[in-house]
């Protein structure tokens, strides 16, 4: 290079650095890496740590009778809903990947705000094969009147939102929380009419204030339809138990189950299912420092998430 060729590119180094082939570096930091979700401040739980799984169960969510103690919205205003970790870019960077795309999810709310206004229809005794029970029952509360129907509707709505920006068809079997019902022998049928991949029923239990944490119900073999995905619905709700852990920092179950898992023949929603299929009772209501937790917004996204990511495991 000649001393003018050189004293010319030297002057157009100093116009940037990318005039000289170099990555301009204007300090601006790159996106920053999902962190781990911060619990909102527990105060007042004071549970003891745990109780032997021997102790006896409390009654469950399906089979709760307490009516709401008072009406509450299912969703917050200005509700918004998290983006899914899980969705990467596509080679070449033209489209998301969608990880979730052809699988198909059922989540069923359980319980339904408008189930005390009709007690003759919810308490109509069905078939669930291993007897008989009620269709469908109120649910339980926290013990200021945040309904446990309006708790379930409002977290599956937003696992809805967030599976579907996966790629998933997704179905629930309820379309509001202004009705009654259906029956718990419909809510499965709904999971084998839709042919679902895996399907995951939303609860919150009623036990004693001392309790406290989550638990994963799990189908077991009866000598009926549920049979052939026994097995499957297992590895469903490992999947949702770990991803629940990590995601929301609940405690397992101090008073049911062995590490936050409960085999169960008597739900007709599991008994009847012809798919891959769980229940998650998120936490005790009636438990002061989980019951503050489950009326704050950002943590039933946060549980919403957790669910989404137990299911993506599975489904993946």
């Amino acid at each position: 290079m000649t001393s003018r060729a050189l004293a010319a590119a030297l002057v157009l180094c100093g116009l940037g650095v990318a005039a000289c082939g170099g990555a301009p570096d204007d300090g601006a930091a790159g996106p920053a890496s999902p962190g781990p979700a911060t619990s909102p401040a527990d105060p007042g739980a004071s549970a003891p740590a745990g109780s032997p799984d021997s102790d006896p169960p409390a009654p469950p969510a399906e089979e709760g009778t307490a009516p709401p103690s008072g009406e509450t919205a299912a969703s917050p205003s200005g509700e918004t809903t998290a983006t899914s970790d899980s969705t990467t870019p596509a080679p070449g960077g033209s489209a998301a990947v969608k990880p979730l795309r052809g699988k198909v999810v059922v989540i069923d709310p359980g319980h339904n705000g408008h189930n005390y206004r009709n007690p003759s229809a919810i308490n109509r005794q069905v078939d669930v094969l291993t007897h008989k029970k009620a269709c469908d029952t109120t649910g339980t509360a926290t013990d200021d009147g945040y309904a446990e129907a309006a708790f379930t509707w409002d977290v599956s709505r937003r696992l809805k939102a967030l599976l579907e920006s996966r790629g998933a068809t997704v179905k629930l079997t309820r379309p509001n929380n202004t009705g009654v019902g259906p029956c718990i022998t419909e809510r499965a049928a709904i999971g084998n009419r839709a042919r679902a991949d895996a399907a995951v029923s939303v609860h919150a239990d009623g036990a004693r204030a001392t309790d406290r944490g989550f638990h994963v119900i799990i189908p077991k073999k009866i000598n009926g339809p549920v049979d052939p995905v026994v097995d499957d619905s297992e590895k469903l709700g490992r999947a949702v138990r770990n991803a629940f852990r990590s995601g929301t920092g609940l405690p397992y179950s101090t008073y049911i189950g062995r590490n936050a898992l409960s085999f169960r023949n008597d739900l007709g929603g599991l008994n009847l299912s012809r798919v891959p299929k769980v229940f998650i009772e998120c936490g005790n209501m009636r438990n002061a420092g989980e019951a503050r937790k489950f009326r704050n917004a950002q943590f039933r996204e946060r549980i919403a998430l957790s669910l989404a990511n137990g299911l993506q495991d599975y489904l993946t």
